[in-house]
């Protein structure tokens, strides 16, 4: 069961900043929801544990996280893939774009894809497509939160 997930983010940080930010594992591992933990393998590998609860099933989900595409500090695609044992699977990407918006602001772009699979994807599309919304709208909310450094973020 596949969806596509689009969006934008206005965020109050230079590019560079943004494309380091999108680099960093401790600000990728605050933002991610439900993150219990992500390490760096290399460069643009990263191992993962994801705690989510969609609908009535909570899912711990041991993954991979992978950076491909690089274009710094224009865009990239950052795909990952989880188990969650009797849960079922997930697994997406997201391409992430950066445009300069003046030199102090930035425009986020992204179009994420997700696919679930297993008992999780028996709960129903609409349920799975509004939980994967408010996950990636929720990831990239509190990126712009972290690295505009506003506390009270206005919503885009």
């Amino acid at each position: 069961m596949a969806m596509i997930i689009e969006g934008e983010e206005k965020i109050a940080a230079p590019v560079e900043a943004v494309w380091r930010a999108l680099n960093d594992p401790a600000v990728l591992k605050e933002c991610i929801p439900g993150c219990e933990s992500l390490e760096k393998k290399s460069d643009t590998q990263f191992s993962a544990v994801v705690s989510l609860k969609i609908g009535p099933i909570k899912a711990r989900f041991n993954g991979e996280v992978e950076l491909t595409n690089l274009n710094p500090p224009h865009s990239y695609t950052i795909s990952g893939e989880g188990k969650g044992g009797v849960a079922g699977f997930a697994k997406g990407g997201a391409d992430v774009a950066l445009k300069e918006d003046g030199p102090e602001t930035t425009i986020l772009s992204y179009q994420a894809k997700a696919d679930v699979g297993g008992k999780m994807a028996q709960l129903g599309g609409r349920l799975i497509e509004s939980t994967s919304k408010k996950l990636a709208s929720q990831f990239f909310a509190d990126f712009n939160t972290r690295v505009s450094g506003n506390n009270d973020a206005e919503s885009a």
